[in-house]
């Protein structure tokens, strides 16, 4: 089975940058323990200015930190590790995730093995992931806005009394009209998020696909659709539907003519032990197998 679909090491790393979770000062002892470890082998660690407020450290300007960064590091949970891969995104700069949240699903460096994986790292230890991003292009007249999700695009109805309906197109040609509660565009990663719990696929994360997921359909033969990446869905709709980017940010469909969704022009580079195992992470996770 094929691991991994990139054999991209880090050849320079004398500086990484580092965001935490927000209002969280109990991973201050986690923040030392990084910094020393980094420190050991002469790397540097800058921390963005919001994350430093929490952290008790000296901080920096976000960009100022990707730019100078030769990796960047998530403590957190998934979220913190999500808002960070789509705010650096620009700087395409590898992400190593450590595990201080709920679920983690992508960070799989739990906080008592940071000492022995950054020791394995600089061995050569490590793989890098590359995982699909969604560009999500909202047009009005002639302006385009532009925005990358890592894990899903969700449309959902405003009002819980009446029926949403969302019109889909590739190449000008209509594909499905989804009425129901909503619509979720999903990549591969995202398939374990909202999608499964709508009832949508487990798909491999270095798959190349987009995931169409109806929300509480209102015809029982609609039902996920699996798409090839280098399609471009077009979305319509005259309802009141909100427009859900990773359940971080928020857009109203209404404000726009129409909403274009394809897959971005770069990936999230993911660093992971190679320890981890994605079916071990699944049936920890959600309990597969156990009665």
């Amino acid at each position: 089975m094929k691991i991994t679909n990139n054999n991209e090491k880090i050849n320079s790393f004398i500086c990484a940058g580092l965001v935490s979770k927000p209002n969280d000062a109990s991973l201050i002892p986690y923040y030392n323990t990084i910094k020393i470890a980094l420190n050991k082998h002469k790397v540097k660690l800058l921390v963005d200015n919001d994350s430093a407020k929490n952290l008790n450290c000296d901080g920096i300007d976000f960009d100022k930190m990707c730019q100078e960064s030769d990796l960047l590091i998530s403590l957190g949970g998934d979220g913190t590790l999500i808002s960070l891969c789509r705010r650096s995104f620009s700087y395409n700069k590898p992400v190593l995730g450590i595990y201080a949240g709920q679920l983690g699903f992508l960070t799989d460096i739990k906080t008592n093995e940071i000492e022995d994986f950054i020791d394995c790292f600089f061995d050569g230890e490590y793989r890098i992931d590359k995982r699909m991003l969604l560009e999500i292009s909202l047009h009005v007249g002639s302006c385009v806005k532009k925005i990358v999700a890592f894990n899903d695009a969700v449309f959902a109805r405003k009002n819980t009394v009446s029926m949403s309906t969302i019109d889909a197109f590739i190449d000008g040609q209509m594909i499905n009209s989804y009425r129901g509660d909503g619509l979720i565009v999903s990549t591969p990663t995202g398939s374990t998020a909202y999608n499964i719990s709508a009832g949508g696929p487990v798909v491999f994360p270095l798959t190349e696909a987009l995931i169409l997921t109806p929300i509480c359909p209102h015809s029982l033969t609609q039902r996920p659709l699996v798409l090839p990446v280098d399609f471009e869905i077009e979305f319509k709709s005259k309802d009141d539907i909100l427009i859900v980017i990773d359940g971080q940010d928020k857009y109203k469909m209404r404000d726009f003519d129409n909403i274009v969704i394809k897959i971005a022009n770069k990936s999230a580079k993911l660093i992971h032990s190679l320890k981890r195992n994605y079916f071990e992470v699944l049936r920890n996770k959600l309990n597969w197998g156990n009665m």
